[in-house]
């Protein structure tokens, strides 16, 4: 059985057909036959650094060290790299199956040819602009780390993640969080893949079309400058308010609406008040529709009617 499609890890493991390979000997036996790339839950790493994986029906499976981590161009593996897999859904393919000394059965799996095929087969044709399922996996401020592809791990930088600046990117996305991003550049040699997020988040024109002049709305604040003080509305909308002294970044805020001007990407604020809250920012509330598309060529963020300029062109 050929692989068709390769997904961030965590989402195959609950899936039927999942369930019907590792549940039985005779599954696994045939998942080996026709290199089909499972998933199970990682739940031990033993001092020789080899993760054991919860199969069904108490047959254990063994993921060696050199059989955990795949690097395109044979970087060598850091051990953390592998201690972090312990209590996460791990991809793998079915090596051997073999007994142990009381004649019980245990699987020999590769997670390392899981993730070769993955970008062999399918990481490895991705063009700038295509749109791919991600699961983030790890923060730093200078950005956020997705899984694109069976363990295969892409740099989202936080210039990227939106238009609305932010101070780190736990701001916008929770590890293990599954979003949408964009491709922006591969380098095949180095096996290397970049991607982005904010041509997902609309336009401003789409965003502005979402508040009118004269509401009071609730938004975040995210930059705080000697003439005035960023709220962010949306993640790639911002609004500024004239400055005040006791606000401090990371405060709900409650703004008026004094004025929208698209020929200038201006929204005037009146700040109302602020407060420690909850609220947080809502990438749901979209009026684009690239979270629905494969494949973006090119985005303009700015109205026509603006002198400046900003757009994104995937070449």
């Amino acid at each position: 059985m050929k692989q068709t499609v390769y997904l961030p890890e965590g989402l195959l493991i609950d899936t039927e057909k999942n369930k019907e390979y590792t549940s039985s000997l005779s599954g696994l036996e045939a998942a080996k036959a026709g290199g089909v790339i499972l998933e199970g839950m990682a739940v031990v790493c033993d001092s020789g650094l080899s993760l054991e994986v919860e199969l069904g029906n108490g047959i254990r499976g063994i993921i060696p060290r050199e059989e955990v981590v795949w690097e395109c161009g044979g970087n060598t593996v850091k051990d953390i790299a592998v201690i972090t897999r312990v209590g996460k859904a791990v991809c793998f393919k079915v090596k051997e199956i073999r007994l142990n000394e009381d004649g019980k059965p245990f699987c020999i799996l590769s997670r390392r040819e899981a993730m070769r095929e993955c970008f062999e087969c399918y990481l490895s044709y991705l063009e700038p602009g295509d749109v791919v399922r991600s699961k983030v996996t790890h923060l730093e401020h200078f950005g956020a780390f997705v899984d694109i592809g069976c363990g295969n791990i892409s740099l989202l930088s936080i210039d990227c993640i939106s238009v609305s600046r932010i101070s780190h990117p736990s701001d916008r996305f929770f590890v293990g969080q599954h979003i949408k991003t964009v491709i922006k550049s591969v380098d095949r040699e180095s096996g290397r893949i970049y991607v982005t997020h904010k041509e997902l988040l609309g336009t401003w024109e789409e965003n502005a079309m979402l508040f009118s002049v004269g509401q009071t709305v609730a938004g975040i604040v995210r930059s705080i400058e000697d003439y005035g003080i960023f709220v962010e509305l949306t993640p790639n909308l911002a609004g500024l308010a004239e400055y005040r002294e006791g606000i401090t970044v990371g405060q709900t805020a409650a703004v008026y609406i004094k004025n929208i001007i698209p020929e200038r990407m201006k929204v005037k604020l009146v700040l109302i008040d602020s407060y420690k809250g909850e609220k947080k920012a809502d990438v749901n509330r979209l009026t684009s529709d690239a979270l629905t598309q494969e494949h973006i060529s090119s985005w303009k963020y700015s109205p026509d009617c603006c002198t400046k300029q900003i757009e994104t062109f995937f070449s």
